[in-house]
């Protein structure tokens, strides 16, 4: 296994910098390698498999192996995590999808960053399970709902930012099968649905516009690219960003959140635009801490900052970004979808499926071909 150089960014981050980052993510680690979002506070997989990448593309391999290892030793037999752990107790005992599915992310990043297959290899059933889970909420039309309650029925609607970031760990976990050398046509065709329901199909997600994460997930994430992509971040972004401050957690509040504004960055920096992108990860460095832990947010307003705590996530996705535009790690064109597979969108823009979705015939003919053309 070979380690990354620590990322830096001139004139924005140093690697001494970026290094007492990671630290400042690894000071919250639980003994049992669960990370929460700070010390004290509780743990849902989707933060821990960010922070567990963020550790690994800052060459804190050991860390990062402990948070991967707490993941396989907490998944349930159906493929799922709880959806919130507070000191190792279980507090929601729910399954959110995306939280799940993220793990196929972390599993590719490790890969990419470190070239140890063993690892990879070792985390693969987890993977199997589950991305297996996953697909079974999925609705004909393609969306995924967003969770499972406890007692194992589909909780609520389908969400744009969760189901974007589903459609990353899918593509994720097809590379992952394709160096184990399985096919997994199901996960295909999820995908391919599932790309063409965010393309086309916002009504089959519940309508969170105000939160910017609606905004920039499906660039992020890879459902939307080329030019719609650029022409979707230019349409609200002086609605979600503050120049010099970062970007909006929700559009109507005067409050700037770390970790969205270096999402943005790294949306931003899928469709090319570096300029952009460095300008918001150097926006937010406000919120950076001597000891290199980050604040959550701030309210511009009124000059505070809130909510009152240093999240792990926050620091993560600073790492991410900066890791990102200064292609440091191997890691570093993950969100460009660097060698992850083209998903084909085989149902058309030509659907018929406004209103009701596919049929479950046309599903099932669907799950055929793709099967035929894929093993």
């Amino acid at each position: 296994m070979s380690l990354p150089d620590v990322p830096s960014l001139a004139g924005v981050l140093t690697s001494d910098q970026v290094a007492c980052t990671a630290s400042a993510i690894a000071a919250v680690q639980e003994p049992n390698g669960a990370i929460p979002w700070f010390a004290g506070g509780h743990t849902d997989v989707w933060d821990h498999v960010e922070s567990a990448m963020a550790l690994t593309a800052a060459g804190r391999p050991v860390e990062a192996d402990r948070a991967y290892g707490w993941m396989l030793n907490t998944q349930r037999p159906d493929g799922s995590w709880p959806i919130r752990f507070d000191q190792g107790r279980v507090t929601d005992d729910g399954s959110d999808t995306n939280y799940c599915a993220y793990l196929a992310t972390g599993i590719w990043h490790r890969w990419l960053v470190t070239g140890d297959y063993r690892a990879m290899a070792q985390a693969w059933r987890a993977v199997k399970a589950a991305l297996d889970f996953v697909v079974e909420l999925q609705l004909p039309r393609g969306e995924i709902v967003w969770a499972r309650g406890v007692g194992g029925e589909p909780v609520g609607t389908a969400l744009l930012a969760g189901s974007s970031s589903i459609y990353l760990s899918l593509r994720c976990g097809l590379a992952l099968a394709e160096l184990m050398g399985e096919s997994q046509p199901d996960w295909e065709l999820a995908a391919g649905l599932l790309g063409h329901a965010l393309r086309l199909h916002p009504e089959a997600f519940e309508r969170k516009d105000r939160f910017s994460m609606d905004w920039y997930y499906p660039v992020l994430a890879g459902p939307l690219a080329g030019g719609k992509a650029m022409a979707r971040l230019d349409h609200r972004w002086d609605e979600f960003v503050v120049p010099g401050l970062g970007a909006r957690c929700v559009e109507d509040e005067p409050w700037v959140t770390g970790a969205e504004t270096c999402e943005l960055a790294l949306a931003l920096d899928v469709v090319g635009d570096r300029d952009r992108a460095v300008a918001m990860v150097s926006s937010m460095h406000h919120l950076r801490e001597g000891d290199g832990a980050y604040w959550t947010g701030y309210v511009y307003a009124d000059g505070v900052r809130w909510p009152v705590e240093q999240s792990s996530w926050t620091a993560a996705a600073v790492i991410l970004a900066v890791d990102a535009l200064s292609n440091a790690t191997g890691g570093a064109g993950l969100f460009r979808g660097e060698g992850l597979p083209q998903i084909q969108d085989i149902v058309g823009d030509d659907c018929g499926c406004r209103d009701a979705g596919p049929s479950a015939d046309r599903v099932a003919s669907l799950a055929t071909y793709t099967r035929q053309n894929t093993e």
